[in-house]
């Protein structure tokens, strides 16, 4: 089994268009939704959910007036000033946005009077799409625990990969260099980094790669949109020369991405013989022939 995860330095690069193309170029795959923060994978699969699961992680204070007698002991030793004093009601209370669980107020409260119960941080889903199975996710608002909600979604993966006898697995990674994509990458078999020819885009991408090499997972790039800034690109594939990174091809600019979103298709499906899509099927075939991703049983 071979694991491809598509990163990007940041957010808007197109990862998610590529990744759903990819999608519809392979066979016996299962599609990875690992950007919990974000997820948008599922506008253009259209998953039919089969199993549905609360993604429960950490605690959150919760102070019984019943049994406060209002010492402010807690409000003393909080350290996120989560813990306020509501004259209204005449009671203290925690600001669950403040709050970062962690539990201080619960151990040394006097009279037992905060509870610190499990919280309720998201969902987690597999499903069913026209191209396969997938797994996916979704982080409530404000909520943290993202880099574990991107591991249980890989692990999750992993149990259909072994039941099903799986041979690909396509990620679609979250944005940045952050713990999610820590979560993201390790064990992959490789990186693909989709990369804009801008200024900030060749720094993030030369980020993302740099943190591929510390943890030993090989990495590719394609240039999305290659043909808004030439000179950028050639910078991008100078930089990726340099450092032992595969260039797997360019991608033109085409508002056909935009269209095929809209219908909640891939470009693939739209017109297979298009320009863009020739370029990723291209793309496609490049990252199939890198070391990295060779197969017994090519997709």
């Amino acid at each position: 089994m071979k694991e491809l995860v598509i990163l990007s330095g940041k957010g808007g690069t197109g990862k998610t268009s590529l990744t759903a193309a990819f999608a519809s170029l392979s066979e016996h795959m299962i599609l990875c939704d690992a950007d919990v923060d974000a997820a948008d994978l599922h506008l253009l699969m259209e998953p039919d959910v089969q199993q549905r699961t609360d993604f429960v992680a950490g605690n959150e204070a919760v102070i019984d007036p019943d049994r406060c007698t209002q010492c402010g002991l807690c409000k003393d030793l909080c350290r996120f000033d989560a813990i306020l004093f509501d004259t209204e009601p005449d009671r203290f209370e925690v600001d669950p946005i403040a709050c970062e669980g962690c539990g201080v107020c619960h151990d040394l409260c006097p009279e037992q009077a905060i509870d610190f119960p499990q919280k309720t941080c998201g969902e987690w889903y597999i499903s069913d799409t026209r191209f396969g199975p997938m797994v996916h996710a979704r982080l409530g608002i404000a909520e943290e625990n993202s880099g574990r909600l991107v591991a249980l979604v890989r692990q999750e993966t992993q149990k259909i990969v072994s039941e099903k006898k799986i041979d690909l697995v396509l990620t679609d990674g979250p944005p940045g260099i952050g713990c999610p994509v820590i979560a993201s990458i390790g064990q992959s078999s490789a990186v693909l980094i989709v990369a804009e020819p801008t200024v900030s885009g060749r720094h993030d991408m030369e980020r993302v790669a740099r943190l591929a090499a510390h943890f030993k997972v090989p990495a590719m790039v394609c240039i999305n949109k290659y043909d808004l800034n030439p000179d950028q690109t050639e910078a991008i594939e100078a930089f990726a020369g340099m450092n032992d990174i595969a260039v797997t091809g360019r991608i033109p600019f085409d508002p056909a991405f935009t269209r095929s979103m809209i219908e909640k298709k891939t470009v693939i499906e739209t017109d297979d013989m298009s320009p863009v899509s020739l370029a990723i099927k291209s793309v496609w075939d490049r990252v199939m022939e890198h070391p990295a991703m060779k197969m017994e049983r090519l997709v």
